[in-house]
């Protein structure tokens, strides 16, 4: 059996590790845009560019 300063610091070590995965995760749940989002500014399809 492992010692208890050995068992902490696998807990600590990976209680870190999943941390930084959950919150890279987190980040890129909405990265990208939607379709919808990417070309809003464009208006609709077949009509004139709206003007800024």
């Amino acid at each position: 059996m492992a010692s208890l300063t050995k068992q902490t610091e696998t807990k600590r070590r990976m209680k870190r590790v999943k941390s930084g995965k959950a919150r890279k995760n987190q980040m890129s749940a909405k990265s990208t845009l939607s379709n919808e989002e990417l070309f809003a500014g464009f208006g609709e399809p077949g009509q004139k560019t709206p003007e800024k």
